[in-house]
C-alpha cells in the first residue's frame, strides 16, 4: 500500500509540525482537532513558517502554495474516512490515546495505519484498544518537527513487518533518520534523556547551580548543542512531566520526577509555549532566566 493520505490527530505544536513536514514531502494532510480555534492557529502557523521559508531561499512560492494545497483542517472526524495513515498527537494519556484510536475505528478503511507519536507509552497497551493491532504502531517524532531530523519507530508486540516498512518509508520521505525500538517504557531517546534533563532540575532545585550555569556547563563542558533546562523549555515543562510521570510508574524511582518540575507546571510555566518556563521568552526568543528561579535562588543563600 502507497500511503498518499495521512490524518493527524491533535494540533498542538507537534500535531501541526508533523501536518507541515508531511505536506512539505508530498503528502495530502487532514489536520483534525475537536476545537476550531485550534486548527485555525494551527494553519495559521504553518502559513507563517512556509513563508518564512519563502523569504529565507529555502522553498520557492510555487512549492508553498503547492504544500498548503495539500492541508485542510477538519473538527470532525470524517477526514479519517479515506486515511491510508493516522497519526495521534495528543497529550501523553493512555486512556486519551486509546480513545482517539477507538474512535476512529469504524470510520477509517481496514487498511489504515495507526501511528502514535508517543514518547513513553506502550504500543501494545494502545493496540489492544482496536481491532487492528498489527497495524499499530509508534513514530515518535521530535520538536520542532520540521527541523529535526530523527523519527524513533516503535513496534508492538504484534505490529507486522509490512507496517513497519510502510511507516519508515513515510519517515524518510518527510526526511527523517529514522531508529528502530521495542515497545519498553521510554524506547532509545526518553531513556536516555529523561534522567539528564530531570537532573538538571534536581540541580537547580537543590541550590548546587544556577540555571545558565547548568545550561553552559553542557553546553561548553560536554559539546551538547543546547543546555539541558533550554531544550526542557523547548520541549514543554507540562510534556516533560507527563512523560517521567509514565516512565516513574512503569520503571521505577530513576524517573521520579524533580519537585522544581512539578513546582514549575503547576505554577503556570510551562516553556517556551507559555512565555516562561526554566527563561522567559518574547515571541518564542529567550529574554533571561525566569525571575522566580533566580529570587527562589537568592532566597536560598
Amino acid at each position: 500500500m502507497a500511503i498518499q493520505k495521512i490524518f493527524v490527530v491533535g494540533a498542538g505544536l507537534m500535531g501541526s509540525g508533523i501536518a507541515q513536514n508531511a505536506i512539505t514531502s508530498g503528502y495530502t494532510v487532514i489536520l483534525n482537532d475537536q476545537r476550531q480555534e485550534a486548527l485555525e492557529r494551527a494553519k495559521d502557523g504553518i502559513v507563517k513558517s512556509l513563508d518564512r521559508e519563502v523569504e529565507k531561499g529555502r522553498m520557492s512560492t510555487e512549492d508553498r502554495d503547492a504544500a498548503l494545497a495539500r492541508l485542510s483542517i477538519d473538527a470532525t472526524l470524517e477526514g479519517a474516512k479515506e486515511a491510508d495513515l493516522v497519526i495521534e498527537a495528543i497529550f501523553e494519556n493512555l486512556e486519551a490515546k486509546q480513545a482517539v484510536f477507538t474512535s476512529l475505528e469504524d470510520i477509517c478503511p481496514k487498511k489504515t495505519i495507526f501511528a502514535s507519536n508517543t514518547s513513553s507509552i506502550s504500543l501494545t497497551a494502545l493496540a489492544a484498544a482496536t481491532k487492528r493491532p498489527s497495524q499499530v504502531v509508534g513514530m515518535h517524532f521530535f520538536s520542532p518537527v520540521p527541523r529535526m531530523r530523527l523519527c524513533e519507530v516503535i513496534f508492538g508486540l504484534l505490529t507486522t513487518q509490512e507496517v513497519l516498512d510502510e511507516v519508515k518509508t513515510v519517515g524518510e520521505k518527510m526526511g527523517k533518520t529514522l531508529i528502530q525500538a521495542d515497545d519498553k517504557p521510554g524506547f532509545i531517546v526518553n531513556r536516555a534523556l529523561l534522567p539528564m534533563l530531570n537532573e538538571a532540575c534536581v540541580i537547580v532545585g537543590s541550590y548546587i547551580g544556577s540555571v545558565e550555569d547548568v545550561d553552559n556547563g553542557m553546553k561548553l563542558g560536554c559539546n551538547h548543542p543546547m543546555g539541558p533546562l533550554e531544550l526542557a523549555d523547548m520541549i514543554g515543562l507540562d510534556i516533560l512531566l507527563n512523560v517521567m510521570t509514565v516512565m516513574d510508574k512503569e520503571i521505577g524511582a530513576k524517573y521520579h520526577p524533580s519537585l522544581l518540575l512539578r513546582k514549575l507546571v503547576v505554577s503556570g510555566f510551562l516553556g517556551r509555549k507559555s512565555g516562561a518556563g526554566f527563561y522567559t521568552y518574547e515571541n518564542g526568543k529567550k529574554t533571561g532566566v525566569n525571575p522566580v528561579l533566580t529570587h527562589f535562588q537568592s532566597l536560598a543563600r
